[in-house]
């Protein structure tokens, strides 16, 4: 997955089907027709040299 940051602005680029493929379900979880969409709050910290792995939680 690439991530490119510009400003405010993120954008993620699923690299492979896999990843696409869990974009496609995070952007359904995440966007509402109706107009209610969640939000991702970063959980914990972000140590590379520790772990790599950042975790958010989705809320409303």
């Amino acid at each position: 997955m690439k991530i490119t940051m510009e400003k405010n602005l993120v954008e993620f680029l699923p690299e492979n089907d896999d990843e696409t493929a869990m974009m496609e379900t995070l952007w359904r979880i995440m966007v509402d027709c109706v107009g209610f969409n969640k939000k991702l709050v970063p959980v914990g910290e972000y140590i590379p040299q520790k772990k790599n792995l950042a975790r958010f939680v989705m809320e409303e």
